[in-house]
C-alpha cells in the first residue's frame, strides 16, 4: 500500500478525512502508470466498440472492428507477461527449475492476426461490391434503398414512423414469395 509520504503528498495540508482519498488516488495513479498496457487495452476497446455501434459508414465500422481486435490482442499479450520469466527452451540434458513464459498466448495472437487480416480483406471487398451496387456505404441509406427495391421487408423508417399498410408493401412480399426470392439482374 502506498503511504502519503511515498506518494509525495504533504499530510499537513490535507484534512484528515481527505488523506485516505489522496492515498487511494495516488495508488490508482501508480497502478495506471505501471499497467499502461491495460489502460491502452481499455481505451482501444471502447473506441473500437463505439465506432462499430455508432458509426453509420461501413468502412469506419471495419476500422472500429480492427481497433477492437487490436485491443484483444494487446490484452492477451499483456496478460501473458511474467515478471522474471524466461523463454521455454530447455537446453539438452538439464532441466532447470524456474519461471517460464507460456508461448501459447503469443501463438494464439499470431493466428488471430492472420484471421483478422483475412476478415478485413473480405469486409473491404464486400464494401466495394456494395458501393458498386448501391452507390453508398452508409447503413441507413442502404437500408432505405434495399426496402425500396424489396430486398428488405417494410419496417420503421428513418423518421421512426411505421410504414403505411397498403398494396405496395404486400405486393413486394407477394412478389418475393412467388419467385422464390430470385431477382432479375
Amino acid at each position: 500500500m502506498t503511504t502519503v509520504a511515498s506518494a509525495g503528498i504533504d499530510a499537513a495540508r490535507i484534512p484528515s478525512a481527505g488523506i485516505d482519498a489522496a492515498v487511494a488516488s495516488a495508488g490508482a495513479f501508480d497502478l495506471l502508470a505501471t499497467r499502461h498496457a491495460y489502460v491502452a487495452f481499455a481505451v482501444l476497446l471502447c473506441i473500437g466498440l463505439y465506432m462499430m455501434i455508432a458509426n453509420p459508414h461501413l468502412v469506419k465500422k471495419i476500422i472500429g472492428l480492427n481497433l477492437f481486435q487490436t485491443a484483444i490482442f494487446l490484452l492477451f499479450i499483456a496478460s501473458a507477461y511474467v515478471e522474471g520469466g524466461s523463454i521455454p527452451i530447455v537446453p539438452s540434458g538439464d532441466v532447470e527449475a524456474g519461471t517460464f513464459v507460456s508461448p501459447l498466448p503469443h501463438v494464439i495472437v499470431l493466428t488471430a492476426i492472420v484471421v483478422g487480416v483475412s476478415l478485413t480483406a473480405v469486409a473491404l471487398a464486400l464494401c466495394i461490391r456494395i458501393y458498386d451496387e448501391y452507390g453508398t456505404l452508409r447503413t441507413d441509406t442502404l437500408r432505405e434503398l434495399m426496402r425500396d427495391e424489396g430486398s428488405l421487408p417494410a419496417g420503421p423508417t428513418a423518421d421512426g414512423e411505421a410504414p403505411a399498410e397498403g398494396a405496395d408493401a404486400s405486393a413486394a412480399v407477394d412478389d418475393a414469395a412467388t419467385d422464390g426470392g430470385a431477382t432479375d439482374d
